[in-house]
């Protein structure tokens, strides 16, 4: 049984194809299942609103922070406003 053919007309996106396929060491005719993969994810973005984009990162950021670690900075203010950081010894 022969595997199925992916047909590219296009001479460069035929070499690419190829080139792909040698660096990856997917056949090519896999590469088809690439594209649509990519094809959907590209779709499904440009459903979403810009700010997803920032939300994303930000959980990306997120990842690498220890656990309990936080931007709340209430140690640097009293009731007074910003405190002095330097205890300056007289």
């Amino acid at each position: 049984m022969s595997k199925p053919q992916l047909s590219i007309l296009r001479a460069k996106a035929r070499d690419l194809a190829h080139a792909l396929a040698r660096r990856t060491g997917m056949p090519v005719n896999k590469l088809e299942q690439a594209l649509e993969h990519h094809d959907s994810e590209l779709r499904q973005q440009k459903n979403r609103h810009p700010i997803d984009a920032v939300w994303d990162l930000a959980a990306d950021d997120r990842k690498g922070t220890a656990a309990g670690v936080s931007s709340v900075h209430d140690e640097f203010y009293d009731e007074h406003g910003l405190t002095a950081l330097i205890a300056i010894d007289p």
